[in-house]
């Protein structure tokens, strides 16, 4: 790709209309880490969080944001996504937890945002539910591991395993 889409010749911010693409299957796989102190991770795995299974909560958060995406990115479409999939990974040793997002649809435009905003929203639940034991949590290394798709095909990150593998 060689230019900005979202602006018309103009310069002026506008709505990339894809009424011309293809309806095909669209997925796309993000992810992100939270690190955080090994005493917060402990709560975490022992579920002993007084607000209660913050995976759970977390997952759930995700999920809701993938659907919401369009209302909360200015240009992006709204879109009927058919799979929304959020996991996580627990790392004890390096004290961080590993979130990925799957998100499918079969439509003109893909869902790299949707599962961008499933992996940050998941991420600021964690936080969130545990920012009173540790407001030193980091989120980090937050992207798009593949898409596959519409007229540009597949893409994987250097070093990611295939898509069928992630999730």
């Amino acid at each position: 790709m060689s230019e900005l889409t979202h602006f018309n010749q103009n310069g002026n911010a506008h709505m990339v209309d894809v009424g011309g693409k293809a309806v095909t299957h669209r997925l796309a796989i993000a992810e992100g880490i939270i690190s955080m102190q090994a005493s917060t991770l402990s709560l975490i795995q022992q579920g002993g969080h007084k607000k209660g299974d913050v995976l759970g909560i977390a997952r759930t958060a995700g999920i809701m944001a993938s659907k919401h995406t369009a209302d909360l990115i200015p240009l992006c479409h709204p879109l009927p996504l058919t799979h929304v999939e959020v996991n996580f990974d627990i790392d004890a040793d390096a004290c961080c937890i590993r979130c990925q997002a799957k998100t499918e649809t079969h439509g003109q435009t893909g869902v790299e945002m949707e599962a961008l905003t499933a992996v940050q929203v998941a991420l600021l639940t964690i936080y969130d539910m545990c920012k009173a034991v540790d407001r030193g949590m980091l989120m980090t290394n937050i992207g798009l591991l593949h898409k596959s798709g519409g007229k540009s095909g597949s893409w994987s990150k250097a070093g990611s395993s295939d898509a069928g593998e992630e999730l």
